[in-house]
């Protein structure tokens, strides 16, 4: 079992490119720039509008929130914040989790950037929490994650018929999950 407070101490992953380090109010202006992308809404189905206010608060809790990780993804070249990396719905008795990635907007799309942070959250997960599952949700348009999340291990599970509604148009929704030792 995983202790329920796990993420008491978040730790910053560093890869080749990026450092992804807990979120937190430093990263107001990324944050506040990815939630007024169109393109980035749309792939995330962010369809509520949050105030200033509320963005503020939200990353001010990141700190104790002790039971996910909420990582802000950071270019190495520039310290440019280029998104957000989280675990989430810790279930500490199936040692299983959530995984959700937003980048913020087409300017950082097609760099790696994605995959590179995905690949070292679910490696993290995995292998230094103890993890034995990550799942996610991905909508079905999105084969451009579809493609990163099968090359770091995570498997078609099932579909959510009709389940995303965006701009008058229902899409399908792809169940993925990761297994340890799978």
């Amino acid at each position: 079992m995983i202790a329920p407070d796990y993420f008491r101490e978040q730790v910053t992953l560093t890869t080749p490119n990026l450092r992804l380090e807990p979120l937190g109010p430093q990263h107001f202006d990324g944050s506040w720039a990815a939630l007024h992308d169109p393109e980035t809404r749309r792939l995330t189905g962010t369809h509520a509008t949050f105030t200033e206010e509320q963005v503020r608060s939200w990353l001010a809790s990141r700190a104790d929130a002790h039971d996910r990780a909420d990582w802000a993804i950071i270019r190495l070249s520039d310290d440019a914040y280029v998104g957000e990396v989280v675990l989430s719905d810790l279930d500490p008795h199936t040692e299983s989790m959530s995984f959700r990635i937003s980048l913020g907007g087409a300017s950082v799309f097609g760099k790696g950037y994605g995959s590179e942070a995905t690949k070292a959250v679910v490696d993290y997960g995995l292998q230094v929490v103890g993890l034995h599952r990550i799942s996610l949700e991905v909508v079905d348009y999105n084969t451009r994650a579809q493609r990163v999340y099968e090359k770091v291990g995570f498997h078609t599970e099932g579909l959510l018929r009709e389940a995303w509604f965006w701009d008058g148009e229902w899409s399908d929704v792809v169940v993925m999950a990761v297994v340890a030792g799978h």
